[in-house]
């Protein structure tokens, strides 16, 4: 049983993985289409209050942040998914399921279940071999 829940735990890590990745997509869309917004002068001649230049710039900070965040997200869920397969580095997997707790609502739900999952006795004995081969 504990098995199965660790093969579908590797699952469902690919697919926040995956979701991550679709948001950097998201993401840089709405770049695009912002940037076109902000820097066409033909949308803003009728208007009489326009936007400061700086405002699109504060933006790309923004856009630089989340854009690390997401790419963070999809690199360790990927690793995650890829050291519960292998039963390697239970820990990076627990700090990582921790993290997702973060991303509402599937990492939430993603992170808490492989909290559950990795703090049980008769998994943590499928990740003994690991800790004897590293001493």
């Amino acid at each position: 049983m504990d098995r199965e829940h660790l093969n579908l735990l590797v699952i469902f890590h690919y697919i926040v993985a995956g979701l991550a990745l679709m948001g950097i997509g998201f993401l840089v869309l709405h770049y695009m289409v912002m940037g076109s917004v902000f820097n066409n002068p033909e949308m803003w001649k009728n208007a009489k209050d326009q936007p400061p230049p700086q405002l699109f710039a504060m933006f790309k900070w923004f856009y630089l942040f989340v854009g690390l965040l997401l790419i963070m997200a999809a690199v360790g869920n990927l690793l995650s998914g890829l050291y519960l397969r292998a039963r390697k580095h239970r820990t990076f997997s627990i700090v990582v399921a921790a993290l997702n707790c973060l991303q509402i609502p599937f990492g939430t739900v993603l992170g808490v279940f492989t909290i559950v999952v990795l703090v049980r006795e008769s998994v943590c004995q499928l990740y003994e071999p690991e800790t004897a081969n590293e001493s």
